[in-house]
């Protein structure tokens, strides 16, 4: 019964969007009013932790708003500019062929976005740039969805492991009992040690590395699949040998930096030696069709209304001006965003402490009194700044107008006005859910009884859903981070019950919470709002759920083989 009820909300969610095709601003109220009617009655929450977990909630929900702002703005700067023709001439000089311009993109541009700052920005820096070539709005948001998977573990410097998994394993008995039967240096009780937190993410990268290794092709299948007049994944699948060479261009350094340097930085050297390699391999030609094999859209006049933003509703090219912007200054907004993520995420440059000191942070703690239940607003941390420091500095490289950046910030805030209201009912949703882990009743929180569950009827076939339940917590949370918080603790005492290794299944954890991303409400709708997608989020989860399923699919055969065959223990 518990477990039933404990999937309501999650059901109620899926159903809304994806079968009745609802869009988010309608879904996402009701889904906050089941999940609390939910705790409120048979969990027996109190009404102000209701409340306190609601009002933790919004506050989260502003801090994305705050980067989704950035990143609209950002993208509208570059438009209102004219930058953009410049920017859509330099990949026409690498390949008209859409099949590599959203592998180099989305595969390798993203995935060295994640790396440096995670938050859900490759996203809000790929999609845009893929609308800006040509890409419709709804591709662009998908290929980009299906792209935080790979990736997500080592985003943001690492923070999935250094601070998930790090939070949710420490201060047991049972895992430092482990980790001192393994030989680790337990320095401290409840004090989780750096070495084995490269060890996790040792086994993460090389989870990711096995499923990594499709996904560019998926997205180049899916692209023709959708979005090609002849509605066909033959024509993604011709472009395999670029697919697989971009993909063995991110996933060996990306594993060689795991096992070599340690967890912060597989994603962000991955995917910046990854570039280095395929885009001057792209524009000498190397594995790039030629000729009739090219692929592009249909012509403009021909897209179906699904897959238009309102930023598509006419030719780009129409509403920019006609000054022509050199190749460097077009592109230095992206070039400086890049920069100012890398320099803001490394704790050895000066500008990293300056930005996360407390005199710039808003901190709410125990909200209503609540233990526990706290948020803050890191305020030049968070991607927005960088955004809003990128979109400032461009105005003044692009030389604008002043009417034309106040054209920008007019259309940046129409746009945030629906995207306001999913993500205010969304992310309260997801909080009322976790904080009902303090009750009345007696039960553990809605996502660990349901988890139990599983559990239970898993048995030693566990390995095929701890993946599973990564990425459930996922989409519940909106992060793989939180999703580690949640489940590592739970994971590693089901995995120590079940005698298999618990340090794979662990593994298995984050690397299935990284592939939950892909249909994360959260992302979903920050994602489609940085390009004026908006209502399409259960269209747009229909298509990721299968990228995810196959990630999933992939990683508990690996595992399976990892833990029974191959009797792996680390």
């Amino acid at each position: 019964m518990e477990a039933l009820l404990a999937l309501t909300p999650i059901a109620t969610i899926f159903i809304l969007l994806v079968v009745f095709r609802w869009p988010a601003t309608r879904a996402m109220p009701l889904s906050w009013i089941i999940t609390g009617a939910v705790g409120l009655t048979y969990w027996e929450m109190s009404f102000n932790r209701f409340l306190a977990a609601s009002i933790q909630g919004v506050i989260i929900a502003f801090t994305l708003l705050y980067i989704v702002f950035g990143a609209i703005l950002v993208l509208n700067t570059v438009r209102h500019s004219g930058a953009v023709n410049t920017i859509r001439e330099t990949f026409r000089g690498i390949t008209m062929d859409r099949r590599i311009q959203v592998i180099i993109i989305a595969w390798l541009f993203g995935s060295f976005i994640e790396g440096a700052s995670g938050f859900g920005t490759p996203a809000a820096v790929a999609a845009p740039l893929l609308v800006v070539v040509g890409f419709p709005a709804f591709a662009a948001v998908m290929v980009t969805l299906i792209i935080q998977s790979t990736p997500v573990t080592f985003g943001a410097v690492g923070t999935p492991i250094m601070v998930g998994i790090k939070t949710g394993l420490g201060g047991n008995d049972l895992v430092d009992q482990f980790l001192i039967e393994k030989g680790y240096n337990v320095a401290e009780a409840g004090i989780i040690p750096l070495g084995y937190l490269e060890t996790m993410g040792q086994v993460a990268a090389s989870f990711h590395a096995i499923a990594g290794l499709g996904i560019p092709l998926i997205i180049a299948a899916m692209l023709t699949r959708f979005f090609g007049e002849e509605k066909s994944f033959k024509k993604g699948l011709e472009v395999w040998p670029f697919a697989i060479f971009a993909a063995l261009a991110f996933i060996l350094p990306y594993l060689a930096v795991a096992f070599l340097i340690g967890p912060e930085f597989p994603s962000l050297l991955g995917g910046l030696i990854g570039l280095a390699i395929v885009v001057p391999s792209a524009r000498a030609g190397f594995l790039v069709p030629k000729g009739d094999d090219v692929w592009d859209f249909p012509p403009r006049s021909s897209w179906d209304p699904e897959w238009l933003g309102v930023y598509q509703q006419s030719d780009l090219e129409e509403d920019e001006t006609e000054a022509h912007i050199g190749t460097v200054a077009a592109w230095s907004p992206y070039v400086i965003v890049a920069a100012l993520l890398v320099g803001s995420r490394l704790k050895a440059l000066p500008f990293n402490e300056w930005i996360t000191s407390s005199s710039v942070t808003t901190a709410f703690t125990n909200i209503l009194g609540e233990e526990g239940i706290s948020a803050s607003i890191q305020w030049l941390y968070l991607p927005g700044f960088m955004f809003f420091l990128t979109s400032l500095a461009a105005f003044f490289i692009y030389r604008m107008s002043a009417n034309q950046y106040v054209a920008a910030w007019s259309e940046t805030a129409k746009t945030m006005l629906t995207v306001s209201i999913a993500l205010g009912f969304a992310v309260p949703t997801v909080r009322v859910f976790i904080a009902s882990n303090v009750n009345d009743a007696g039960l553990d929180s809605m996502p660990i009884e349901l988890a139990n569950f599983v559990a239970d009827l898993a048995g030693s076939t566990w390995p095929v859903f701890a993946g599973l339940i990564g990425a459930l917590g996922a989409f519940i949370a909106g992060s793989n981070t939180v999703s580690n918080m949640m489940f590592s603790l739970f994971q590693f005492g089901v995995a120590e019950n079940v005698g298999i290794s618990p340090t794979l299944v662990v593994g298995l954890q984050a690397v299935g919470a990284a592939a939950g991303n892909m249909i994360c409400v959260h992302n979903v709708v920050a994602a489609s709002a940085t390009v004026g997608l908006l209502g399409k989020e259960g269209l747009l989860i229909r298509k990721t759920i299968w990228p995810m399923f196959y990630y999933l699919i992939v990683i508990a055969t690996a595992g399976l083989i990892a833990i029974y065959v191959l009797d792996l223990a680390p």
